[in-house]
């Protein structure tokens, strides 16, 4: 092929997107068995006493004060396209870097772009959508991209590196759960199950439109409502399942959790793809093999809902401990409790 313009006159017809693809979206993500004790031992500092979350306490995002009345948030993410159609792939990756801040109360200001692309392969045209699906994701937020960094590479991956503020007052953590708070799950588990199948083979489209509906949306205002009703502690529901994420509440809260099964909110579909397999990945069977070192199941809880609870999701709702009384304040469900006993300990009933 000439040097020059890769444009669509100059290409065949790209291949799809998760072709290219090993994983998808937070699928991807390496096992958190042999990660987490590896990040566990870095130091990176306390610049002065200014730092209130670095990375031992396994938080969504770093966060260092400023001044009395301002901090600030910072988090990256990225990852290989969880959908064929470019600019879902930029949606769906702004806004799952975009919830890092929210899971700390704060709110995004300012984003860089995270490029890895085969653009011989995959053309111009297929990288702008991608750049315009995640810039439309990041002003929906109310921020603005302001630059990034690109390198070739021969699998897609793109995602941001996301700045956000808060009030120190304000700030939440994974560490401030208290004993009998209410856990509430704002979105549906199932996404990872959904685009799994999708690759096996399984392509229903009415499914595939109901999980990038659910990736796509913001966090925002399930933040917000998680601060008006006075949440204790909060985090993201992504690539380590909702029981490795709980799982990060606890140890850091020094508790226990109770976990209802059968009140846990999944998408359509899903149970039938779990059920034959096909919603199953590597992400999936690693998540399950880590919590297995935490988690007690009930002899009741089938084997469908014990791998929908270590669903490797994307993009995913917030996981909010707060008082029980005020958990009705949450467009959620409630799935379980907090409770005293060994930290980092679930039991799923």
């Amino acid at each position: 092929m000439a040097d020059g313009p890769l444009t669509a006159s100059t290409l065949a017809e790209p291949p799809a997107l998760t072709s290219l693809a090993s994983g998808a979206g937070c699928g991807c993500k390496l096992d958190p068995a042999a990660l987490l004790p590896l990040v566990g031992r870095l130091d990176g500092g306390d610049l002065g006493g200014r730092l209130l979350v670095g990375s031992a306490s396994g938080d969504d995002a770093a966060v260092v004060r400023l001044d009395d009345s301002r901090a600030l948030v910072q988090t990256v993410d990225f990852f290989t396209p969880p959908v064929d159609d470019p600019y879902d792939f930029g949606r769906i990756a702004a806004a799952n870097a975009l919830s890092d801040v929210y899971a700390m109360g704060g709110r995004p200001l300012c984003a860089l772009n995270i490029v890895a692309f085969p653009l011989r392969t995959l053309g111009v045209e297929t990288l702008t959508r991608v750049l315009e699906g995640g810039e439309a994701i990041v002003r929906e937020a109310g921020a603005a991209i302001v630059g990034g960094h690109s390198i070739e590479d021969a699998e897609p991956k793109y995602g941001l590196a996301v700045t956000g503020l808060v009030d120190p007052a304000l700030l939440v953590s994974n560490a401030g759960a208290q004993p009998g708070d209410a856990l509430v799950l704002t979105k549906p588990l199932g996404v990872g199950a959904v685009l799994a199948a999708h690759r096996h083979g399984r392509r229903d489209q009415a499914v595939l439109d109901d999980a990038v509906a659910t990736m796509v949306a913001l966090n925002a205002l399930a933040s917000g409502a998680a601060l008006a009703a006075g949440a204790h502690a909060m985090t993201d529901v992504t690539g380590f399942g909702l029981l490795g994420h709980l799982h990060h509440i606890c140890r850091e809260s020094g508790l226990s959790a109770e976990l209802d099964a059968a009140a846990v909110p999944y998408l359509q579909g899903v149970p039938e793809l779990l059920l034959d397999g096909s919603g199953m990945s590597g992400g999936s069977n690693r998540n399950a093999a880590w919590a297995a070192r935490f988690t007690r199941f009930a002899a009741a809880v089938p084997a469908w809902q014990r791998a929908l609870l270590c669903d490797p999701t994307t993009s995913g709702g917030l996981l909010v401990a707060l008082p029980p009384a005020r958990a009705g304040e949450l467009a959620g469900v409630v799935v379980g409790t907090l409770r005293d006993g060994p930290a980092g300990t679930i039991d799923v009933v």
